[in-house]
């Protein structure tokens, strides 16, 4: 059925990542008032308020496939995976049997509900489907992998993977992608011997930036930061992190704050440096320090590391010794993100304290 698909976050995972597909949803014709209403606040991704506004546009009829998906987008934001893949499957029962472009966005972001909810075999399924239709689509593929990874099925999955890499050797963000897939599963000597091939083929023409990660990656971590040192210049925020977290990784944290500090004093519009460099002041045990970057990280608008910097932001407090102040945080977070399993541990630590 090509009406289901996933997509899974950042590249790595697309339809996990919200933003990259809200594209959709200003070119898709004129819309009546309080569904136009819904999709700005989804814009600004106050997802609540965008399923308010929803609410009313269904009670004043307003209704199809655009309505039905963009809900699905807004409770994907506020976790809620079961209402997201209903609303999704909604969508796609407007389709005539003519695919669409945004028939295929709406399978990817199904089959990444369903794969938040845990329902693997069902997401692979969509993903199949899809590369029916598409056999040369790399997204669906990776996915497909990943899902089948998460299943224990590693033949296949690495099958998948093989392909998407024959695909585009030299898509070396797709490549950190499946060594990062393959670690979290166990499989850490497999995803990099398909680093170390990369770079034994491709190894000349790498720009520093790519040798510096890929070395990141391999533990190499001092030809990691001697690569990186050339490419900071010219590699933006991307190599300033993976520069500080590569003296991080030799426990030199004051130079790994120094490298993001340098940065930030170029450049304050990177919610991801403010929050690796709060972790690095944990690690230093300055938590005033790591503090003041979380909560600087946290007033860069519209950023898509607001759920690490509210959860560090509350962690951190607890290490102040702050534990009231820890548990209103924590608590505040998990009426956003509910099915963080990490954080309500903390908070019932927290709430005893």
């Amino acid at each position: 059925m090509i009406g289901y698909e996933g997509k899974g976050g950042k590249r790595a995972m697309r339809g996990a990542v919200l933003l990259g597909c809200l594209l959709f949803l200003g070119g898709c014709g004129k819309t009546e008032e309080n569904t136009a209403l819904g999709m700005e606040a989804l814009k600004a991704l106050d997802y609540q308020s965008a399923i308010e506004y929803f609410d009313v546009a269904r009670a004043a009829g307003e209704g199809g496939k655009e309505l039905s998906r963009a809900e699905g987008i807004a409770y994907m934001g506020m976790t809620q995976y079961d209402a997201a893949a209903l609303c999704f499957l909604e969508a796609l029962s407007y389709s005539d049997g003519w695919v669409e472009d945004v028939d295929y966005d709406i399978n990817f972001y199904l089959a990444a509900a369903y794969t938040k909810e845990g329902r693997l075999q069902e997401a692979e399924e969509i993903y199949s489907a899809i590369l029916d239709m598409q056999p040369g689509n790399d997204d669906a593929l990776f996915l497909r992998g990943n899902a089948r990874m998460g299943q224990d099925n590693y033949v296949e999955a690495k099958e998948d993977f093989d392909r998407v890499i024959a695909m585009d050797g030299k898509n070396f963000d797709r490549l950190i992608q499946i060594y990062e897939v393959l670690h979290s599963h166990g499989y850490k000597e497999v995803g990099q011997t398909y680093l170390r091939a990369a770079m034994d083929t491709n190894g000349e023409q790498m720009s520093a930036y790519d040798k510096g990660r890929m070395y990141y990656y391999l533990e190499e971590y001092q030809s990691a930061y001697l690569a990186l040192e050339t490419a900071k210049d010219q590699g933006g925020a991307e190599a300033s992190l993976y520069l500080g977290k590569s003296y991080e990784a030799t426990g030199d944290y004051n130079y790994a704050a120094s490298v993001y500090n340098n940065y930030l004093a170029k450049d304050t519009s990177d919610a991801r440096i403010y929050n690796q460099l709060g972790l690095c002041e944990m690690a230093r045990g300055d938590y005033f320090a790591a503090l003041s970057a979380f909560q600087a990280g946290m007033q860069i608008e519209d950023n898509d590391m607001m759920q690490s910097l509210l959860f560090n932001e509350a962690v951190t407090y607890e290490y102040l010794h702050d534990y009231r102040q820890a548990a209103v945080l924590m608590e505040s977070y998990l009426r956003t993100y509910p099915d963080d399993q990490v954080a309500k541990r903390e908070y019932d630590f927290l709430s005893t304290r």
